[in-house]
This record gives C-alpha cells, structure tokens and sequence, in this order.
C-alpha cells in the first residue's frame, strides 16, 4: 500500500501506482510477475566467474559461510586483474567480509593474500580497507562519547538529586523533625544525615 501526502489534495492522477509509470504495461508485467530466485549455493564458482560484474559478490554470497575464505584467493585475484570489480564493489565486499568475520587474523590474512595475488591494485586496495577502518573507527568513537555522556549525565543527575536531598534534610533537620522521619524522606543514610547535622 502506497500513501500520498503532497500539497495537492486530492492526489490529481491515477490513485494506480503502475500507471506513474513511463510505461505502464512494462511496469505490470514487471511489478505483477513473481521474481525469479537464483540459488547462488549450486552454481558452480567457474560459472559465477562468468558473471563478470557480479561474480565477485556472488562468490562471497556462496561462501561466506565458511570459516575459512583462502580457496576463494586465486578467483578473487583474477576478477580484480581482470576488471571485473570496481571500487563500490570492493568496499561492499570487504564491509560485507567484515561484518561476517569482523577483524580476526584470518580476515586480515585473507585480505592479505588477495593483496599479494594482485600487485598492482596494492595501493588501491589498502587505500580502500583503510578508508572502511578508519571510518569504523569513528563510529566506534562516537558511540563511545555518546555511551560516555549518557554515563556522565546519569552520574550528575544522581549527584544532583544526592545534592538536593542532603540540602532537604538539612532543612527538615533546621525545621525540627527527627532524624527517623528525614531518612525515611529523602533516603539518605543514618551516615549522611550526621554529615548534614554538621
């Protein structure tokens, strides 16, 4: 279901959103049909290495389960010699790697290893992982500043509210009531009333 909210009310065209296309009849046979769905798991890798552009996520996708990636090097190496990946499709790759294997040794090994296969794409390709590092790195650092000032905020406002019921006291105790009835109001201990009588 599609909702309109724009200025104009009511919405002036076809309330189809089929018909919003340049073609309507394409985007029904396109829209209405069931999408196909491709087992990437029982393609073999030489045909997936003849999907050129796409080869190099489809192997990922077929072998991302497994502990370890190594086999997949030499195929790697040849979809990057070969150009069949640009840089968009790297970084996915190796965000994706990430995310799956995070940052082990053997992630870093197998990085590694694809380095080596391709020299001359070294560069390109550790630029490449640094940028992904170095950008998980600021996330991690603002989420220990935001995780840091919500610490920070819940310690001030409990020194506030100690604060202020020490100063409460202070005027119940001034007021003349027992220390019993004082306590049991602002929860201060027997200790930190006799700091407050002082």
């Amino acid at each position: 279901m599609l909702f309109y909210h724009g200025v104009d009310s009511p919405y002036p065209f076809s309330l189809c959103w089929l018909d919003e296309f340049a073609n309507p009849e394409v985007a029904r046979r396109l829209y209405a049909a069931a999408f196909p769905l491709v087992d990437i798991t029982v393609v073999s890798d030489d045909d997936i290495m003849q999907h050129r552009r796409i080869a190099l996520l489809e192997l990922i996708q077929k072998h991302i389960r497994q502990r370890d990636l190594q086999g997949l090097v030499e195929r790697i190496a040849s979809l990057l010699v070969t150009g069949c990946a640009n840089d968009r499709q790297l970084k996915a790759l190796f965000n994706y790697l990430m995310i799956q294997h995070g940052h082990t040794p053997r992630f870093t090994t197998f990085i590694r290893d694809v380095v080596g296969h391709v020299p001359h794409t070294k560069e390109r390709l550790m630029t490449l992982i640094e940028r992904i590092r170095a950008a998980d790195r600021r996330k991690g650092e603002r989420q220990g500043r935001q995780v840091g000032l919500e610490e920070g905020l819940e310690k001030g406002l409990e020194k506030g509210q100690h604060v202020a019921a020490l100063r409460i006291a202070r005027q119940m105790l001034v007021d003349g009531l027992d220390r019993e009835t004082v306590q049991r109001f602002t929860g201060l201990t027997a200790e930190e009333l006799q700091d407050v009588s002082h």
